[in-house]
């Protein structure tokens, strides 16, 4: 991986996860080139990149910040794809792939934590491709819970409130494995929804969710300040 790439990611996993709460003050151009051995002008092009995507601000004379959501940005509630289906009238199924306790590594997720993968499925259809990581320091009892029996988003939901929330929603391409879990073509348009979840503060869980782009809106019902979410 190339060094400006490298920065690139490193710096947005630690943003998504939450480890870089909005407003915290990146390392300057400097101290990153310091610490990735590389010239200045490598850090400038990764933060430059990192800024374009809204992650963070660069402010002159100041420094760079992790970025606050946009004011005008609607704030999203946090959906129960089990509820949704659901209420289309269509039977809906959660398929866990893997499941896994981590306990080491440094991607700048709180651990130790759970690491869950599986397919949400709509009239037995493939709907949404889930990743999702879940802080047991916070969330101790998902140690314990059947995510193979259960969507973890839908367990989430039904015991643990949360405070805060950050949703970073793409267009995106899918890789092969992703193309062939959603029963599409690698080059079909999908909708990606990456979000964070915060309680008191604290990190509950992060999770990435890849919608087939055929199968699901995101939908704005503005009514005293709230927005909801539905498949189409």
């Amino acid at each position: 991986m190339n060094p400006a790439r490298r920065i690139r990611d490193e710096i947005a996993a630690s943003i998504q996860s939450g480890a870089w709460r909005p407003g915290h003050r990146i390392p300057t151009e400097q101290e990153l080139a310091a610490r990735y051995g590389c010239a200045r002008g490598t850090v400038s092009k990764a933060l430059s990149e990192l800024a374009a995507s809204g992650l963070i601000e660069r402010r002159r004379k100041a420094g760079s910040f992790v970025a606050h959501p946009p004011v005008h940005s609607a704030v999203m509630t946090v959906p129960d794809l089990a509820e949704l289906i659901a209420a289309r009238g269509e039977a809906y199924r959660w398929q866990a792939l893997a499941i896994e306790r981590l306990t080491g590594g440094d991607d700048g997720f709180a651990r130790p934590a759970l690491a869950i993968e599986g397919v949400h499925f709509a009239a037995d259809e493939p709907f949404a491709f889930e990743q999702r990581r879940i802080a047991l320091g916070e969330v101790a009892d998902a140690a314990d819970a059947d995510f193979e029996a259960q969507a973890p988003g839908t367990w989430l939901l039904a015991h643990i409130p949360w405070t805060e929330g950050r949703h970073v929603i793409r267009a995106v391409t899918p890789t092969r494995k992703e193309a062939r879990l959603l029963g599409i073509g690698p080059s079909t348009a999908c909708l990606e929804l990456d979000r964070t979840t915060w309680r008191a503060g604290g990190v509950v869980t992060h999770v990435r969710q890849l919608f087939r782009g055929d199968r699901f809106d995101l939908v704005a019902e503005f009514r005293s300040g709230l927005e909801s979410a539905r498949p189409s």
